[in-house]
C-alpha cells in the first residue's frame, strides 16, 4: 500500500479495509483510487468493493490469496494494442478468466495551476494514447505506474510544471484542475478488461444458458518446431466454423525458439466444433492452456 503517492494512501487504507470486510464483493485492480481499473470495476460489478493494488501482480496476489473473489486486469487497447507483460502474467497466475468489460477511455490533462507545463505523469498506456496530443505541445511524457497514481504524485511533488494524464475523477479525488479534457488522440479510445477468479466457469453451463455465439474462450499454445505446425494448428479452426477473433504470439525465455500464442475464440468447449478443433490444434502442439470461458460483453464479427 505505502507504495502509492502520500494523496492517495488515506483512499487506499479506507477501501482496503472495505473489502477485507466482505471479500465475496472485492474486485481487485491495479492503480490508485480513480485510475481506469476503479471505474471498470464499478461498471462491472456497481455493487462491488473496489480494491486498489500497486501492481498487476498485486491484484492477482489478492485474488489467489482469497482477499478478493475477483480482479479485473486490462488485456488490450483499440489504440496502443496490449498491455505489456499480461500475457505472461495472467497463465502464471493459475486463475480462471470469468468475464470481461470493455471501456470507453477518456483522459485529462490536470495539474495544480495552469502551467505552462515540461513533463506529463501517467501509466505508459495513457501516454502512449495521447502521444500527438503531448508531442503536439512539446510536454515530456513520465511514465509512472498507473493513472491516478500519477495524478497523487503531481499533487504530492507540488510543482507547477508537472501535470498528469487521467481519468477525470483522479482531478477530483485529489485536487487538481482539469486543464483539458479529452486528451486521447482517438475519440474512439477503448479498452478491454478481463475479470479473474480462482474457479472456471463451467463450459456447459454456459452454453447451455448463453448460446454459443454469445461465449468466448481464451487459451494459450505453443506449436511444435515442425514446418508448417502453426498453420497446421489454427486449420482446425477453420474447417470446423470457429471463429478466432484474436490471436497473438509473445517470446517466452530468452532463446527466442519457444514462441507462444494467445488467441480467443468465439464458442466453448462442449460445443462439437470447438472439441474438434481443440483436438486438431493439441495434436500439433507442445503445449495448450485453456485460460477460461465466459460470456461475451460485446458481440465479435
Amino acid at each position: 500500500m505505502h507504495s502509492f503517492p502520500e494523496p492517495a494512501l488515506a483512499l487506499v487504507a479506507t477501501m482496503t479495509t472495505a473489502a477485507a470486510a466482505d471479500p465475496v464483493r472485492a474486485v481487485a485492480f491495479q492503480g490508485a483510487p480513480g485510475c481506469n481499473g476503479h471505474r471498470a470495476a464499478l461498471e462491472y460489478a456497481p455493487d462491488c468493493l473496489p480494491m486498489p493494488c500497486f501492481s498487476f501482480e498485486d491484484a492477482l496476489d489478492a485474488v489467489t490469496e482469497g482477499r478478493a473473489a475477483r480482479a479485473i486486469i486490462p488485456i488490450e487497447n483499440s489504440q496502443h494494442g496490449r498491455v505489456a507483460d499480461i500475457h505472461f502474467l495472467l497463465p502464471e497466475s493459475g486463475l480462471a478468466i470469468v468475464g470481461e468489460h470493455f471501456l470507453a477511455i477518456h483522459h485529462s490533462l490536470m495539474a495544480q495551476g495552469p502551467g505552462p507545463f515540461v513533463a506529463a505523469y501517467s501509466h505508459p498506456q495513457a501516454l502512449g494514447q495521447s502521444r500527438h496530443y503531448l508531442r503536439a505541445r512539446g510536454i515530456v511524457p513520465m511514465a509512472y505506474a498507473d493513472t491516478a497514481g500519477a495524478a497523487a504524485l503531481v499533487r504530492e511533488m507540488n510543482d507547477p510544471q508537472a501535470c498528469a494524464i487521467a481519468p477525470p475523477l483522479s482531478a477530483q479525488l485529489y485536487g487538481l484542475q482539469i486543464i483539458e479534457d479529452n486528451v486521447e488522440d482517438a475519440a474512439n479510445n477503448t479498452t478491454r478488461f478481463v475479470v479473474l477468479a480462482r474457479e472456471p466457469l463451467d463450459p456447459a453451463t454456459l452454453l447451455r444458458e448463453a448460446g454459443e455465439d454469445t461465449v468466448m474462450t481464451t487459451f494459450i499454445f505453443e506449436v511444435r518446431n515442425v514446418p508448417a505446425a502453426l498453420f497446421k494448428a489454427l486449420g482446425g479452426f477453420a474447417t470446423n466454423g470457429v471463429n478466432m477473433t484474436k490471436l497473438e504470439s509473445y517470446q517466452q525465455g530468452a532463446s527466442f525458439a519457444a514462441t507462444m500464442f494467445f488467441a480467443d475464440i468465439v464458442g466453448a468447449p462442449g460445443d462439437a466444433a470447438v472439441d474438434r478443433a481443440f483436438e486438431e490444434l493439441a495434436f500439433f502442439c507442445k503445449e495448450l492452456r485453456q485460460l477460461g470461458s465466459y460470456r461475451q460483453a460485446r458481440a465479435r464479427g
